[in-house]
């Protein structure tokens, strides 16, 4: 691969923790600095990596996301002494402090009131919906009353009002990432049951449709690699590339993606789009985030397709990467190394005895490896939504359906007993 490294020697600001991140820059001999969570400097002086502690729980508990611009001052002044001429956000909680930081690297606050698009259910779909994406009905709500009131006014409009089995509505937290806040209203009793935690929030309508999300390498406003992943149970599997019912709207897909980048004015970067498509093959838009994806989705890519998207989200993010080593670097969206899926697996027990591998899984011809051990404490954590996994099974085989049919037969098997 040609050299990708940076000639000013500028470095890049890793900002979050992500040890697949850190061995990218590495590997293409960027110069970098982490800025993580307190928790991680032990690891990084053990290793000799260059650190910076960020306590962002702390801001997160104290100001407003708002707030970060102002907040942020104290970091780059530390950064700047780094020479740091990029900063990249690695997980959720980070986009809005990367933007912060390249803003002020910039002198353009305006980089940093854009980040606040992806950190914001509500802005989000208005600015979708401003940008001609099809998107349900939604609000915004502060209350009980003002969710029972979208929910009642969405059935009435379904003609579903006073019947026994209404149309769900969905409430999401505004910034929160994956499933976490996201609660199914069916009735009003479900509307009741919400904590007062849960206001402010986004309501928004049911939208039926196979769910995909699509990872996007973007330069300079253009698409450079589009991943297609199928959710194939929401929360716990999905496949890389989809299957072929799916692989068929490939085209339908990237022009959402494309109007996307246009309503959001996307220039650099990942983005992390997710999308509901119907039996018709028409397209909505569900939300979008700007950092690395979870579910294991990079590990999928990068046994599928053969390049490394950590490396590639770096190059991406950086406008002075030129457009030789983009075009060396990716390769052809529809020549992929067969299928690739991960399934998550959450404990169903509260107190974990030993685990339970079955063996006609092991046997499956798409089978590829797992990554669960019975753990030394055996007490199951609380979690708001699914919580961390308790590992991943792999698969991975030429055939689809070797890969989608235990990806989806095994997302309630109970691992843990």
């Amino acid at each position: 691969m040609t050299s990708t490294q940076n000639d000013n020697q500028y470095k890049t600001a890793l900002i979050g923790w992500s040890l697949p991140s850190i061995e990218a820059a590495d590997e293409l001999g960027r110069p970098f600095v982490i800025v993580g969570p307190p928790h991680c400097e032990q690891y990084a002086e053990k290793y000799d990596l260059p650190f910076i502690a960020w306590d962002f729980d702390h801001y997160k508990k104290n100001y407003s996301m708002e707030d970060v611009w102002e907040q942020s001052e104290g970091l780059y002044e530390l950064l700047k002494e780094e020479n740091t001429g990029l900063a990249v956000p690695l997980f959720e909680d980070t986009v809005e402090w990367a933007a912060a930081v390249n803003g002020r690297i910039k002198e353009d606050p305006k980089i940093f009131k854009h980040s606040l698009l992806f950190r914001h259910k509500g802005k989000m779909k208005r600015r979708a919906l401003l940008g001609g994406l099809k998107v349900g009905v939604f609000e915004e709500a502060d209350s009980k009353e003002e969710v029972k009131q979208f929910f009642r006014r969405v059935n009435d409009a379904m003609l579903k009002a006073g019947e026994e089995e209404q149309d769900p509505v969905h409430v999401k937290a505004f910034d929160k990432a994956g499933d976490v806040g996201h609660r199914i209203i069916r009735t009003e009793a479900d509307i009741d049951a919400l904590e007062d935690e849960a206001f402010p929030n986004l309501v928004e309508s049911h939208l039926d449709g196979v769910e995909v999300s699509c990872e996007v390498f973007v330069h300079n406003g253009t698409i450079q690699f589009l991943n297609i992943t199928e959710y194939i149970v929401f929360g716990y599997s999905m496949m890389v590339p989809p299957s072929p019912e799916i692989e068929k709207q490939r085209k339908k897909i990237r022009g959402a993606v494309q109007a996307l980048i246009r309503a959001f004015d996307i220039q650099y970067g990942l983005i992390h789009p997710e999308f509901f498509i119907d039996e018709e093959g028409k397209i909505s838009f569900i939300e979008v985030a700007a950092r690395i994806p979870g579910g294991n989705i990079f590990d999928l890519i990068k046994k599928t397709y053969d390049f490394n998207p950590f490396q590639a989200h770096l190059l991406c993010s950086d406008p002075n990467t030129s457009e030789e080593d983009l075009r060396s670097f990716f390769p052809k969206e529809r020549k992929s190394k067969g299928h690739a899926g991960s399934l998550m697996v959450y404990p169903k027990v509260k107190n974990i005895e030993k685990l339970h591998f079955p063996q006609e899984l092991e046997e499956h011809p798409g089978f590829d490896r797992h990554t669960m051990f019975t753990p030394v404490q055996r007490k199951v954590p609380e979690a708001e939504g699914f919580g961390n996994p308790h590992g991943v099974v792999f698969f991975h085989h030429d055939d689809h359906d070797h890969v989608r049919e235990p990806l989806r037969d095994y997302a309630d098997f109970d691992f843990y007993i």
